[in-house]
């Protein structure tokens, strides 16, 4: 199994493989077909909760992290980490997010979560 995670804002690259958006809201100033997303399970993401909790500098990553992957164990988002998962098992995946470090988000976390 290959996944990495990147930034939306980057031209894709030959090895992405399956390239799924893993933000809530479409990447500001950015087409959809520059972007060439592949799947885009908006369920998949922090509640809006969580992500105003973490950006507010109220907890760390770690904290972060370990709420996020209780969030992921509720029945859609597990349906849609599980459907993820599928896609690994065929190809590299590339988990696609807008965030400037995206070594401490939550692609970061599924990156971990899939591999």
């Amino acid at each position: 199994m290959s996944v990495r995670v990147r930034r939306v804002y980057d031209p894709p690259e030959p090895g992405d493989g399956v390239r799924v958006l893993v933000d809530r809201l479409w990447p500001r100033g950015l087409a959809k077909d520059a972007a060439r997303v592949d799947e885009w399970p908006k369920g998949l993401t922090p509640s809006n909760e969580l992500r105003r909790w973490y950006h507010a500098g109220e907890g760390s990553y770690e904290e972060f992290a370990r709420r996020y992957e209780a969030e992921l164990a509720e029945s859609e988002a597990a349906e849609l980490l599980a459907r993820v998962r599928e896609l690994t098992g065929a190809g590299p995946v590339t988990l696609l997010t807008a965030v400037k470090e995206p070594e401490h988000s939550h692609a970061a976390v599924l990156a971990r979560l899939l591999g």
